[in-house]
């Protein structure tokens, strides 16, 4: 005990008790090093005043693009759990539970069924934060579900991509599923349905030598990495260096490899316009001015 704690009468203490702090109070905008309050950051749609674009879960994601936030969840069929029995410094398998246990999810993909502007349509988000949303066999199959729900329902389809690449502990299962997504887009293709890809940092590896470059629309939003091989490995391969914003969204877009960047609050809208045009269909607002 402290001379302070003696001088201090019984009971003054208790009044100035110490009250507990939510650790996620104020998050750190990584683009400028500035601490955001964290309510404010929700009302921005997790975009900081310097205009950086958080990391956002299949949550939020569908929040934010359905109407009122309003869906069907669409459940992903069970895959066999470590097939190759893969072990590096941890077991594969409780990698699995801990990526379960932090995100709720069973794995990299969910699916959403709801309405964007007034039109139907199926809404497939990949999830950075379980094992990096790599692309393994679980997140083959949530894209073809996805893929086959949009075919049945008669509706068009919209990824929300953001990955490191194949998983590695599944190794050429892993591999197989470029081939089989490439499929799944080529029946949606087939069916007359749009395939909307929204790109979001960071898609890179197999995920973009697949299904995320196979759009009939490509949106990014701002400054995200969108690569097969990041920029860190091109340097250090040819060393020289890279122009400044090298295969960021904005880059990409003057080089005619996607067709809009897009900020997250403006995303909804430009999807529904999308979608009213694909689809050849009003969205509800073109509906009330068409009656008015």
């Amino acid at each position: 005990m402290n001379w302070l704690s003696k001088l201090t009468p019984p009971g003054v203490k208790n009044i100035f008790s110490k009250r507990d702090t939510p650790d996620n109070l104020w998050v750190k905008c990584p683009k400028s090093g500035e601490m955001v309050f964290h309510s404010d950051l929700i009302e921005a749609l997790h975009v900081t005043p310097a205009g950086h674009h958080m990391r956002i879960g299949p949550d939020l994601r569908f929040s934010y693009t359905f109407d009122s936030g309003d869906f069907e969840q669409v459940a992903i069929p069970t895959v066999a759990q470590d097939p190759l029995k893969f072990k590096d410094d941890k077991k594969y398998t409780d990698r699995l539970k801990a990526a379960r246990t932090k995100t709720g999810d069973r794995d990299a993909m969910s699916i959403g069924v709801g309405k964007v502007e007034g039109l139907d349509c199926v809404v497939l988000v990949q999830n950075f934060g379980f094992m990096g949303g790599s692309l393994g066999m679980a997140a083959g199959e949530g894209f073809i579900t996805a893929a086959q729900t949009a075919i049945a329902r008669k509706m068009p389809l919209i990824i929300f991509t953001a990955a490191g690449g194949a998983r590695m502990q599944e190794g050429a299962l892993s591999l197989m599923q470029m081939p089989r997504t490439t499929i799944a887009v080529q029946q949606l293709r087939e069916a007359g349905l749009p395939y909307i890809v929204v790109l979001t940092d960071p898609t890179t590896g197999g995920v973009t030598a697949s299904y995320a470059m196979l759009g009939d629309v490509h949106l990014a939003e701002p400054e995200a990495l969108i690569c097969f091989a990041g920029p860190r490995v091109i340097e250090q391969t040819i060393r020289e260096k890279l122009p400044e914003g090298f295969q960021r969204s904005e880059y990409l877009k003057a080089k005619g490899m996607i067709d809009q960047v897009v900020a997250r609050g403006e995303l909804r809208e430009t999807l529904g316009k999308l979608l009213s045009v694909l689809m050849r269909r009003p969205r509800d607002h073109d509906a009330v001015l068409k009656i008015a």
